[in-house]
């Protein structure tokens, strides 16, 4: 009598150290299959707005993120590292994602933050933070958040030591603050690159900024507090009127 052998399970692929598994690539927002729900999105969607500039500069509250997919096509999304995994004497890597727990008497409940930064590497970013019980959707939720409060940045070439008059660097020194953390911007020549801190260094770059020098105090390993105190400091480039003549001579995007 033969004998049956039992099937064998499928193997796991293993990865070297040195190869990455593909990832699938996003499909994207579907707007072609999009209804719109407010009276701006109905105007996006009847090409009457088709500057995203007009509707911030009107003050106009964005609540349909595709909105801002459709009159920023190219625009990019990021996950910064504001956790920390489990480790040895609290060494543990850096991760995206940020979990809290709550004490409840069924037990512990834990909760996954993260925080997002969207740009389109050309004077349009922002970012969001979302929080939920899930991994995914509190990535998804930072995502939606980041385009939602998405805002223009005005660079310019603000360093004495370039004068070159183009858009690589911010025009004037700036500065946010958040918690007990503050952060300085001050204008660098071309070719310095962003001299900042890493995650930073994701904000400036999704901005379209290249060049920068940087200044920071207070408790800046709690990444939320600094990428908001960045953000707030960004901001501060639009709100800064100036005249006709410092535009040319700074090299100004207006």
């Amino acid at each position: 009598m033969e004998e049956v052998k039992p099937a064998e399970a499928p193997r796991r692929q293993s990865f070297s150290k040195g190869q990455r598994r593909e990832r699938r690539p996003d499909p994207g927002p579907d707007l072609e299959n999009w209804k719109p729900q407010t009276s701006l999105g109905l105007k996006v969607k009847d090409k009457k707005i088709t500057d995203l500039t007009e509707i911030l500069s009107s003050g106009t509250k964005i609540l349909e993120t595709e909105i801002v997919d459709t009159l920023l096509p190219n625009i990019e999304s990021e996950l910064l590292m504001i956790g920390q995994s489990k480790g040895k004497f609290g060494g543990g890597a850096r991760r995206i994602f940020r979990q809290t727990q709550k004490k409840t008497p069924e037990g512990n409940k834990p909760s996954f933050g993260c925080y997002a930064v969207v740009g389109n590497q050309n004077g349009f970013v922002g970012a969001g933070t979302g929080k939920s019980k899930d991994t995914v959707p509190s990535r998804e939720k930072a995502v939606r958040k980041a385009k939602l409060n998405i805002f223009k940045i005005k660079r310019g070439c603000g360093s004495w030591q370039c004068g070159c008059k183009e858009p690589h660097s911010i025009p004037f020194a700036i500065e946010g603050k958040s918690g007990s953390v503050e952060i300085r911007l001050i204008p660098a020549p071309k070719g310095t690159g962003l001299v900042v801190e890493r995650e930073c260094q994701k904000v400036l770059k999704l901005a379209g900024i290249k060049d920068v020098w940087s200044k920071t105090s207070g408790q800046t390993k709690i990444k939320q507090n600094l990428i908001t105190a960045l953000t707030k400091a960004l901001k501060t480039l639009r709100r800064t009127k100036m005249r006709q003549k410092e535009l040319e001579i700074l090299g100004a995007e207006e």
